[in-house]
């Protein structure tokens, strides 16, 4: 009886421990996607003049809105890293940087 429990439990682990291998493999792979998200956004809000609020966040933000807005409309042209096109997605986040700034210039314009 206790070789059945001590095999039932090698079992147990076995498939414990694939899934957290499986588990932790998705939050790396997520968490490189929003690095390198946040590095396009970085360099979109370097070329666009204005400033995506909230740091390193925003252009995280930016660049995964960006990212999709870009293979919407593009499709996936250029490398593709963590599940990032990179050149569509430099693209697309372009553009949403670019609205974001004209947005926010034309609502914290003074009005006359």
């Amino acid at each position: 009886m206790p070789i059945v429990i001590l095999i039932l439990l090698l079992i147990l682990a076995i498939i414990a421990f694939f899934g957290l291998l499986s588990l932790a493999g998705s939050i790396i792979g997520a968490l490189l996607t929003l690095v390198v998200a946040g590095v396009i956004g970085v360099i979109a809000e370097a070329i666009v003049p204005g400033e995506v609020p909230y740091g390193f966040l925003g252009a995280i933000l930016a660049g995964m809105v960006g990212s999709w807005l870009g293979a919407a409309i593009l499709g996936t042209i250029g490398p593709v890293i963590f599940g990032v096109p990179i050149i569509s997605a430099l693209i697309g986040t372009i553009i949403v940087v670019f609205i974001y700034a004209l947005l926010s210039r034309q609502l914290l314009a003074p009005r006359s």
